[in-house]
């Protein structure tokens, strides 16, 4: 199964995203901290400010699919369990109809602001880091929910590929790195003859590679420096490094008390 795992969003270790967060900051901690709805009411507070960001309604739509992975424990199931999740196959979940109609919703007000920013200023680097959300959280539903393999892969790449070009254009911007990490590594977990056929249809599944863009984004990134951390634990109990995924998720625990998630797998390290 292919396992999309995108930008946007995100859940980890510390943030440093500051001592008094506010606007798009404190409603991606609120919502690493499963407080959804005190995140969707800062991401409104922002759009009211800011109805031109298209950072504002991506962010509002990364926070409904988090709250429908808690919802239906997807990333227990798919991140911290069996091997075989990565590669067998699952029934497709359910999700909740009114949560899927105003994600889809944010996300197509994301893609309009987006586009219509990239139209006057095609360097926008704000712009080009939301198109890679809205392709990161569209690959995340489809892959992880929906089930919807291809569709997400599809999404995954052209993700990656406006990456790179924010990445030239700004190479300061580590949250896009992210969106490289991600394919990289979730698809070097394939089995061989799967990893090459990838590869033949323009995927990257290189795992050293993955795992360097992705501890770039859990030291220097900023919204999405949590989730990229949680990563990084996924990745410490796969190498069965178990001391540093007690310490990532010991952060964790401690950052974000609320998110269950943490706590769980810290006490299964105990």
């Amino acid at each position: 199964m292919m396992q999309a795992v995108i930008p946007a969003l995100a859940l980890l270790l510390a943030a440093d995203i500051g001592s008094a967060p506010n606007g798009l900051e404190l409603g991606y901690l609120q919502m690493y901290d499963l407080q959804f709805a005190a995140a969707h009411k800062t991401f409104a507070d922002y759009a009211q400010v800011y109805p031109d960001d298209p950072l504002a309604p991506v962010s509002d739509a990364a926070a409904y699919l988090f709250a429908e992975f808690d919802r239906l424990k997807i990333l227990q199931s798919e991140f911290f369990v069996h091997d075989e999740n990565f590669r067998g196959q699952h029934q497709k979940l359910v999700a909740d109809p009114a949560v899927r109609k105003a994600f889809n919703e944010d996300l197509a007000k994301a893609d309009k602001l987006a586009t219509g920013a990239l139209r006057a200023m095609p360097r926008d680097s704000n712009a080009l880091f939301a198109s890679v959300m809205v392709l990161g959280l569209r690959a995340d539903f489809d892959g992880l929910i929906d089930k919807r393999d291809l569709s997400a892969l599809a999404s995954v790449k052209t993700g990656r590929a406006i990456a790179e070009r924010l990445l030239t254009i700004d190479p300061t911007y580590y949250d896009a790195h992210l969106a490289v990490g991600v394919e990289n590594y979730m698809l070097s977990l394939k089995a061989a003859p799967v990893r090459w056929f990838l590869q033949l249809a323009g995927a990257q599944t290189d795992r050293q590679v993955g795992v360097e863009r992705l501890t770039l984004t859990a030291e220097k990134g900023h919204y999405l420096k949590p989730y990229a951390r949680l990563l990084l634990a996924v990745d410490a109990l796969r190498r069965k490094d178990t001391s540093k995924a007690r310490e990532i998720l010991t952060g964790l625990t401690q950052q974000f008390p609320h998110n269950r998630l943490y706590v769980e797998e810290l006490a299964r390290l105990q």
